[in-house]
């Protein structure tokens, strides 16, 4: 049976885009086609600058989340990446295979090392090498398919060249592992920013609709999102971006298809008010849904302590033999 890993990082609250780009595919499609793992990757949280109360808040909230979104235990692992050991154990090795250069390639590294300088901050040695780390996450299980949207397929590839470059020094331990393309996201951009991505660390947050986002805040948000000088109603990505993505929003949330729905419509103000509309309703089972979980805090503990064990029971063989592999002296 195939294995899929996949993972959210707990840097912000999660959005719409969130939803609709990865979680959602994992819900709908991953957890019933293979054994898959869904991981809160908080030590990812710490490689730039961050307050620790808030990052063990989203971290629970992360995990709340994807439970609350349809993630179900009993098909599918979720658990907290720190609560594994495995993952730090074998990022140092992954850190001994990678070189300096693919480091420094990174495209993420590049855009948040620039803008950490420009801050005052520093750049932390872990911005650089935590590819390593989501090389061990994604190594450590066998990974065969890891969903991912193009943003991260960078990485992907960085952990299929580690896998097979330790294979070929140290023996085969590691399964290569391939970057998928979801079968149901939806690309969800910047309400504000049409040319960006909704993303959970923006600024403006005007443009962001997060997933505990009121009704009525994710209505006025939508219907203040930034649209085009003309007035025809059409899917056209370049030359009306924000109607593109207000199109692509509203046959997301309701399975329609953008180019048909943009004939739908005379109006901008009627294509918003349905999108909004539609958004709320989709995001309406997953907001209640979550109430009732944070409400046990128990129950969320139960299942992230369980998924822990399973993952562990998963991932301790494979890096065990990984350190056998390298050199290191098994211990007694």
């Amino acid at each position: 049976m195939k294995r899929i890993f996949s993972g959210v990082k707990p840097t912000g609250h999660l959005t719409l885009g969130n939803y609709l780009g990865a979680v959602r595919q994992w819900v709908e499609v991953d957890q019933h086609r293979a054994d898959a793992l869904f991981s809160v990757v908080d030590l990812h949280a710490l490689t730039v600058e961050h307050d620790p109360a808030r990052v063990r808040r989203l971290s629970r909230q992360a995990a709340t989340l994807l439970l609350a979104a349809g993630l179900d235990p009993q098909l599918c692992t979720v658990f907290v990446q720190s609560h594994v050991d495995e993952h730090a154990r074998l990022s140092y090795l992954m850190e001994c295979v990678a070189t300096d250069g693919e480091m420094r390639r990174m495209i993420q590294y590049k855009e948040k090392s620039v803008r950490a300088r420009d801050t005052g901050q520093g750049v932390r040695l872990s911005l650089l090498t935590y590819p390593a780390l989501m090389a061990a996450d994604i190594l450590a299980y066998g990974t065969h398919e890891v969903p991912v949207g193009e943003d991260q397929t960078q990485h992907v590839e960085l952990a299929r060249d580690l896998a097979v470059r330790f294979n070929h020094r140290y023996g085969h331990v590691f399964t290569v592992p391939k970057a998928t393309s979801p079968v149901v996201a939806a690309r969800v951009m910047d309400l504000q920013d049409p040319m960006s991505k909704m993303g959970k660390s923006h600024e403006n947050q005007a443009g962001i609709v997060y997933l505990l986002d009121d009704a009525d805040t994710v209505r006025r948000k939508v219907m203040r999102a930034v649209t085009d000088s003309g007035r025809e109603v059409v899917h056209d990505r370049e030359a009306s971006p924000g109607i593109a993505n207000l199109l692509d929003l509203l046959a997301a949330a309701t399975g329609g298809n953008p180019i048909e729905l943009a004939g739908v419509y005379e109006s901008y103000g009627s294509l918003k008010k349905d999108t909004a509309e539609a958004v709320v309703e989709l995001l309406r089972p997953v907001r209640e849904r979550h109430a009732e979980l944070a409400a046990d805090p128990g129950h969320v503990d139960k299942v992230l302590r369980e998924g822990a064990e399973r993952a562990r029971g998963m991932a301790r063989p494979l890096v065990d033999s990984a350190y056998r592999a390298i050199g290191l002296l098994p211990a007694v």
